[in-house]
């Protein structure tokens, strides 16, 4: 007989906090999805007829009409198709807010206060509202109303300037850096308000975009600026704190490794067989090192072209130097490691059938996330919504008549 204690799971961490999402694209609806795999009931607001954006973005089609995009930036949430442009979708709005703990949106500056859904129009009716607003380039200062995407705030920030190689032509970060900082500093700062309101009893308004992520990215090259008054340009995969640590040609292809101080530096030329490295005066410390870069690595891609990478990366990690392979997205999602991190996750979806989705990236081992749902349908949860919030069948029949749902 099995006389185990089975206890229920314990809830999620932000069970019971409810957030209004009027999100679209990526910084937004990746804040609120963050929010919603903590267990947050996040209600999805979005414009009848289209909805976010990102549902027909990404160029290729799936069996429905959401896009591999949107399925994987909306898991665990529910979605209201409301008409902002409406009175009526605009009042009820307002309502919903008088019960809500948090409210996102990423409108540009000025939008939702010339709507009358700016936060000093909500805070009248709840005090206690934490509202957080995504922009570009931040609610106020002369770039204020740009249209601000991570593309304008990746060259705008500077980050575009120190990425890609010497002497090249502009390239950005191959992932979208300053919308996913974004998000994550938004985040942090929704639910440090969050903790200050149990104490206070009040919200706060949030002011988060895209070009202040991106800075605050930039502690190493803005660092080499204000030490040495020198502009820092690309450097390649190279790092401009140490070297060798970078990618490096071997004899099938590239692969990655660091010797970032002298401990490591002296066991990469006993590995290497290269005693000589290590009392050349090109070679002697960090600075020589970072000074003597180009003449460093020709010197070490001579050894390394006698190998395959696969065999450098195995012999690196033997003596306890970093190292790795250049994984493509598919290799490192079927890694044996990817897959015990479980960075591949599988969605039930009622149009799809499954979908693959990104895992999740921290794991809580007391309140474990997981997909409660699937992204949503446009307007899946409309009349649900309505109901918990009490409104009748009646007065959900008034409101669409009102124009609160159409497009």
């Amino acid at each position: 007989m099995d006389h185990s204690v089975h206890e229920e799971p314990r809830p999620l961490p932000l069970s019971g906090i409810r957030v209004l999402d009027v999100t679209q694209v990526m910084a937004g609806p990746f804040c609120s999805m963050l929010l919603a795999d903590l267990g947050a009931d996040v209600i999805k607001v979005e414009p009848p007829g289209t909805g976010d954006q990102t549902r027909s973005a990404m160029g290729f089609k799936m069996k429905g009409p959401d896009s591999m995009g949107f399925l994987n930036m909306n898991r665990n949430k529910r979605s209201l198709a409301l008409n902002l442009k409406s009175d009526a979708g605009r009042d009820l709005l307002l309502d919903m807010a008088t019960t809500a703990d948090v409210l996102v949106e990423n409108y540009r500056p000025g939008v939702m206060a010339r709507l009358g859904l700016g936060y000093e129009a909500m805070r009248v009716r709840n005090p206690g509202l934490i509202y957080a607003s995504i922009s570009g380039f931040g609610q106020s200062g002369p770039w204020a109303k740009r249209p601000g995407y991570d593309l304008m705030a990746q060259a705008m920030s500077g980050v575009m300037s120190v990425t890609g190689h010497p002497g090249g032509p502009p390239v950005k970060a191959g992932v979208p850096v300053a919308d996913i900082g974004c998000a994550l500093f938004t985040v942090y700062a929704i639910l440090s308000a969050y903790i200050g309101r149990q104490a206070s009893g009040e919200g706060q308004y949030i002011d988060a975009s895209l070009f202040d992520a991106a800075l605050a990215f930039s502690i190493w090259d803005v660092s080499e600026y204000w030490g040495t008054g020198r502009i820092p340009q690309p450097l390649g995969t190279s790092n401009r704190m140490s070297a060798p640590y970078q990618a490096v040609r071997a004899s099938d292809g590239y692969f990655v490794m660091g010797a970032t101080n002298q401990k490591l530096w002296r066991l990469l030329c006993d590995v290497l067989d290269r005693a000589e490295l290590f009392e050349d005066a090109r070679f002697v410390d960090i600075p020589a090192r970072l000074a003597n870069r180009e003449e460093l690595i020709e010197e070490l891609e001579r050894s390394f072209a006698t190998r395959t990478a696969e065999e450098w990366v195995s012999l690196l990690l033997d003596a306890g130097i970093p190292a790795g392979r250049m994984n493509t997205y598919p290799e490192a999602f079927e890694s044996e490691h990817g897959r015990h991190r479980q960075m591949r996750i599988e969605v039930p979806h009622p149009i799809e059938g499954t979908v693959p989705n990104i895992g999740f990236p921290v794991k809580l081992t007391g309140t474990p996330q997981r997909a409660r749902r699937h992204a949503p349908l446009l307007g899946e949860h409309t009349e649900d919504v309505l109901s918990e919030f009490g409104l009748s069948a009646d007065q959900i029949e008034a409101l669409r008549s009102r124009g609160a749902f159409a497009a």
